[in-house]
């Protein structure tokens, strides 16, 4: 971009920050997504000024359709395709702020955003697991004759049966769970969304002997436990999930995957079961049936067989002659 147009890009002084386009976006975002977000829109800002401003220094409102096709290109060339479209969101969201806050005029803001989204061609992340895979990952635990072994168990009967992420798990509380209907209050997941979740009455039972382990005092559902066997009642990590995860996978000679996998395989075996995909997109917690569908792992035989049940009113020839 030209030095020239770089310039015409420079706010020329500041703004407060209630009439800040990129201000006002950031302070709606959890923290963890505000810094990404920031670090995002700092970059595009660089790239328009080559190098002049960041994201609070830029002119947001001066965008033009020019700008955010540049920048789309460049985005492109730079990064991959999530990254490039996640960049291109607060972009997109910055210019909305903008045009809220009456400092772009509807048809420069509806030319600016005007940008398609980069494709994404990629192989699916992740894979299903297979029921002996499964029953290898449970086994493993209930031969650990510790309370980790129990732990472990109630832990991979959770992430298998209530297909949840690893910081839903880890935020799960006794009272969050209900032994007689096997339901799970998942509180602020993703999105800040909460949800009721069910597990199946296998992986109930697993659960109730972890309780007896852990006792039914208040606290975290799932805890930390001591190397003399003694349960911390305080929250697990995330991080602690995936170790677990792997251990016990290398214990059973189970393929290395990952804690998300067993959302994936939870999905997955749902619509194998015939249910409707709205049903397990509300389990799930997607935002849409479209996210859940991509988490479908059910590979090409389920496509095979599911064609073989449709009709096409058509006699075997041989059915004929009789």
């Amino acid at each position: 971009m030209s030095q020239t147009l770089s310039k015409t890009l420079v706010l020329t002084e500041p703004l407060p920050l209630t009439m800040h386009p990129a201000a006002v976006y950031l302070s709606g975002l959890a923290p963890g997504s505000r810094v990404t977000m920031e670090q995002s829109l700092c970059a595009i800002a660089s790239l328009l000024t080559s190098g002049q401003c960041d994201a609070m220094t830029l002119d947001w409102a001066a965008l033009r359709y020019q700008h955010t096709a540049a920048i789309r290109t460049a985005l492109m060339r730079r990064f991959a395709a999530n990254t490039a479209n996640k960049m291109l969101c607060a972009l997109r969201r910055v210019l909305k702020e903008a045009f809220r806050l009456d400092l772009m005029d509807a048809t420069d803001y509806e030319k600016a955003v005007d940008v398609a989204s980069i494709k994404v061609k990629k192989k699916l992340r992740g894979r299903a697991l297979s029921q002996d895979e499964i029953g290898a990952l449970v086994k493993v635990c209930m031969e650990d004759s510790t309370n980790i072994g129990v732990r472990d168990a109630a832990l991979l009967a959770i992430l298998r049966g209530a297909g949840l992420r690893r910081a839903e798990v880890v935020s799960l509380h006794l009272k969050d769970f209900n032994a007689k209907t096997g339901a799970l209050e998942v509180i602020g997941g993703k999105g800040g969304n909460d949800r009721t979740v069910y597990l199946p009455m296998s992986a109930m039972v697993i659960v109730e002997d972890w309780l007896k382990v852990r006792t039914r005092r208040p606290g975290p559902l799932l805890c930390p436990i001591r190397k003399g066997g003694e349960v911390q009642l305080r929250r697990m990590t995330p991080q602690a999930v995936l170790l677990i995860v792997r251990k016990r996978a290398e214990e059973a000679g189970v393929e290395q995957f990952s804690p998300h996998d067993f959302r994936r395989t939870f999905c997955s075996d749902l619509l194998d079961a015939g249910v409707d995909i709205v049903t397990v997109q509300k389990l799930a917690g997607h935002a849409s049936p479209e996210t859940t569908g991509k988490y479908d792992r059910r590979g090409e035989e389920t496509k095979r067989s599911a064609v073989q049940k449709l009709g096409m009113g058509y006699t075997d020839s041989k059915e004929r002659r009789k």
